[in-house]
């Protein structure tokens, strides 16, 4: 499948894709914070308290984060969930550094182990986590349908995994507002700050590529979750995938 994430790689259409990712996160993880809150407004705050707030009612104690980048998404897990630990699993040892030194300020390294580790081959036994989660990740895996069979592996049954990920506005004129903002205005303050031209070329054409919504639960479905619930946020730019084991 031509048009599918996989393809969209960040610096050369030759050679593995998750060597590419780790060596771009490992190039922009000092300035990725920034960029991050630039590239969604400042929303993704609110759409990653939303989504820890869904696992509330299941009172997880021990989480992954897979592709736990710089670590806001597992920070604001404990601030919110205060859980007994979670574990942070990324392929970017440049990123991971960042995680830690956060969590060491904050006092949370009891709570909070970051591992460097591949996503889709998680170091971990099957039915370990309570929940798991994954921030703005999916779309970074090489073959998303292994990625997501292997953490639906290492959830407890009746646990739950809770996917957020940028998606594909499709109203007018949201759509063309978006497109134009993902794929102009990004890539040219990537530039500016990061100094890596074609991290944030990547990034929206990855999101371009990702297969979001109805697709992805899906695609879910395929690898054996018992259910997603799909909850679209902010005009569609992005989507909460609530997954049932």
């Amino acid at each position: 499948m031509s048009n599918d994430a996989s393809t969209v790689k960040p610096y050369n259409p030759e050679g593995g894709k998750k060597e590419q990712v780790a060596d771009m996160f490992n190039n922009i993880s000092k300035t990725y914070d920034l960029l991050n809150r630039f590239m969604t407004m400042g929303i993704d705050t609110i759409w990653r308290k939303k989504a820890i707030r869904t696992l509330k009612p299941l009172h997880p104690q021990l989480i992954l984060d897979v592709a736990t980048g710089t670590g806001d998404f597992a920070l604001e897990s404990i601030r919110i969930l205060n859980p007994k630990k979670i574990i942070g699993v990324d392929i970017s040892q440049g990123m991971l550094d960042v995680a830690a030194e956060k969590a060491k300020k904050k006092g949370l390294t009891d709570q909070f182990e970051v591992r460097l580790g591949d996503s889709e081959s998680l170091p971990f036994d099957d039915n370990t986590f309570d929940a798991v989660t994954v921030a703005f990740g999916v779309r970074n895996f090489e073959n998303l349908e292994q990625g997501l069979s292997d953490i639906r592996r290492v959830l407890k049954p009746g646990g739950k995994a809770i996917i957020l990920e940028l998606s594909n506005p499709t109203a007018f004129p949201i759509k063309q507002l978006f497109r134009f903002y993902f794929h102009k205005v990004v890539p040219a303050m990537g530039k500016l700050i990061s100094k890596d031209n074609r991290a944030y070329e990547y990034l929206p054409e990855s999101v371009a590529k990702f297969p979001d919504g109805e697709r992805f639960a899906a695609i879910t479905d395929k690898v054996g979750f018992a259910s997603c619930n799909v909850r679209p946020q902010t005009f569609g730019f992005c989507t909460i995938y609530e997954c049932n084991k």
